[in-house]
């Protein structure tokens, strides 16, 4: 499913920046969001630059962060009732100078299915969640990788 679809049920992005302040203060774009990927675009706002005029690395950490979230939520939506994701770990390098809107690619490195696997053996699985910034021209802007888990709901 498309963020561009319409359906009775919000969209992942339209979930996510109703729920998440900095979605709304960044005012990131979700353009894409399928159960193995989602691309989220960070508009060039000036009030989010830093001293080289481009994005501050914090405003890039978010939108890849949230790119990764929206697929995490897209991939497990039918899991929710008993799991809730989390962010455990996230590394990040920067790799050019970003200027202008960026877009993040977040795709899901392995099958869903064997995430769920674990949560159903009981385990509370860890999978990671890879994301690439783009500049305009495509160049690629930075790195990320986000490693989620699935912890079961408590009663």
């Amino acid at each position: 499913m498309t963020d561009a679809q319409p359906s009775a049920q919000p969209s992942v992005g339209e979930l996510l920046t109703t729920i998440v302040p900095m979605v709304r203060t960044l005012s990131l774009e979700f353009l894409l969001v399928t159960a193995d990927r989602a691309e989220v675009r960070l508009p060039d706002q000036a009030a989010f630059h830093n001293h080289l005029g481009g994005p501050h690395a914090g405003a890039m950490f978010t939108l890849a962060e949230s790119a990764s979230g929206a697929v995490v939520l897209a991939a497990f939506a039918d899991e929710m009732s008993r799991a809730v994701p989390l962010p455990v770990h996230a590394e990040i390098d920067y790799r050019k100078v970003a200027r202008g809107p960026v877009t993040a690619t977040a795709t899901l490195a392995g099958a869903a299915r064997d995430v769920v696997a674990e949560l159903d053996a009981g385990r509370r699985p860890e999978f990671p969640v890879t994301v690439a910034l783009r500049r305009e021209d495509g160049a690629v802007t930075g790195e990320m990788t986000v490693v989620w888990t699935l912890r079961p709901q408590r009663d």
